[in-house]
């Protein structure tokens, strides 16, 4: 690549920012963001929330000229080579990146919508970006006894429950699975998430099914005033959050004609079916896989960089993306009884794999890792996290473990430094 070739990336969150600063000089860049916002780490939004972190200190290194704020992309002609924003300005590209991000899922909750409406009831919010966070915290500030709902028990709805009860405010978890962080966490750890959230005063439904809302008009428009379950309850709800997962965005991929199957499909120089254009972050599928985290996105950001550049290291040919081995933290409260979570690989064991777990019930503690033959491939850790960089370094490396007892001592905490 030449520093004259120009390099247009749509999305200015993570991935697209991360793309941008590794390119430096070896590339013109133009990013595309669609949020007014300063850049933002949106892994941070729960601590804003919680209010731990101001919004401010959730800021991303500043990209420069490089970002047009505010700016929507709604056509990529790839015949022309250009993208065309939403405030009439086209952008030529030599190499173009989607880094496009998720949209939350919206369930399909009678009430939600009005016929043929879009706009949903006050009160009601996804919580996926910086509008969403603030919005709910405008809402916590202005009533700190309110009655909020959050459907979803998945990482975003334990994040955003956690935070509202931190706040105050009277929260019930809704979801439909059978444990909470079913995709991450054994029922082991998963009853001791359930627990923990419990003491902080958030009320857990697990096994149900949120069949719609009820709203009142207010003013112009509709305030929601409860949520009402499959099983015939109604919740009273003054706020009610949708944490349901997020869907790779991409739109502007379908409409170019690009393969999309789960997200934009991308190969191991994260190149899309038009060799020119490239995907990263939420938005890519590689290898069947849609991550939605975000260290797969900055992996993949620096792999594109290093294949758009040429930065391989001589005599190994063109940099390639083989995939990310991806590990789940979350911290859930500080204080007198904090509880940090890490989970990675497969939790749940098959028939035939060794399991080692350390439990602690007077410190609530719980370590557990998932050997197949003589691979470790997964673990999760609540309570107590001195151990998960040893363990993941054992897990990234997929290399053979001499020995049973190697894993015991991974597991205590003097094998954690």
């Amino acid at each position: 690549m030449t520093s004259q070739q120009h390099v247009v990336v749509i999305g200015g969150g993570l991935a697209g920012l991360r793309l941008a600063g590794r390119l430096g000089a070896d590339a013109t860049v133009t990013v595309l963001g669609e949020e007014t916002h300063l850049p933002y780490n949106r892994v941070l939004l729960a601590e804003v929330l919680a209010g731990r972190y101001a919004p401010e200190v959730t800021t991303l290194p500043a990209p420069g000229p490089a970002l047009r704020r505010g700016v929507r992309a709604v056509r990529v002609d790839r015949a022309e080579r250009r993208v065309r924003c939403d405030d009439g300005s086209t952008h030529p590209y030599d190499a173009l990146v989607l880094a496009t991000g998720s949209n939350p899922v919206l369930p399909p909750l009678r009430g939600l919508f009005e016929p043929d409406g879009r706009d949903l009831p006050d009160g009601v919010h996804a919580f996926r970006t910086m509008d969403d966070c603030l919005a709910l915290d405008r809402a916590v500030t202005a009533r700190p006894d309110l009655n909020a709902v959050v459907i979803g028990g998945g990482l975003l709805g334990v994040s955003a429950a956690r935070a509202l009860a931190e706040r105050g405010v009277r929260v019930v978890l809704a979801q439909q699975g059978t444990r909470l962080m079913e995709r991450q966490l054994d029922e082991d750890a998963s009853a001791l998430l359930h627990s923990h959230l419990g003491e902080l005063g958030v009320e857990i439904h697990t096994e149900c099914r949120v069949r719609g809302l009820t709203t009142r008009a207010d003013g112009a428009g509709r305030r929601v005033t409860g949520v009402e379950l499959a099983v015939g309850l109604h919740l009273d709800a003054d706020l009610v959050v949708l944490a349901c997962g997020v869907r790779p965005r991409t739109g502007l991929a379908r409409a170019a004609g690009l393969d999309v199957r789960k997200g934009v499909v991308v190969d191991d120089a994260l190149r899309t079916s038009d060799p020119r254009i490239h995907a990263i972050g939420d938005c890519a599928e590689h290898a069947g896989r849609v991550y939605g985290l975000a260290g797969p996105a900055l992996e993949q950001a620096d792999a594109l960089a290093a294949h758009l550049t040429g930065a391989a290291a001589a005599g190994s040919g063109p940099p390639r993306y083989s995939g990310t081995r991806a590990l789940t933290r979350l911290t859930l409260s500080r204080g007198p009884r904090p509880l940090d979570l890490a989970a990675f690989g497969e939790t749940t064991a098959r028939p035939g794999d060794d399991v080692i777990r350390l439990s602690d019930a007077t410190r609530r503690t719980y370590r557990k890792v998932v050997v197949r033959g003589d691979r470790l491939v997964g673990g999760v850790l609540l309570g107590e996290l001195s151990t998960v960089g040893a363990l993941a370094r054992s897990w990234e490396g997929d290399e053979p473990l001499r020995a049973h007892d190697d894993l015991s001592h991974l597991l205590t905490d003097d094998g954690g430094s």
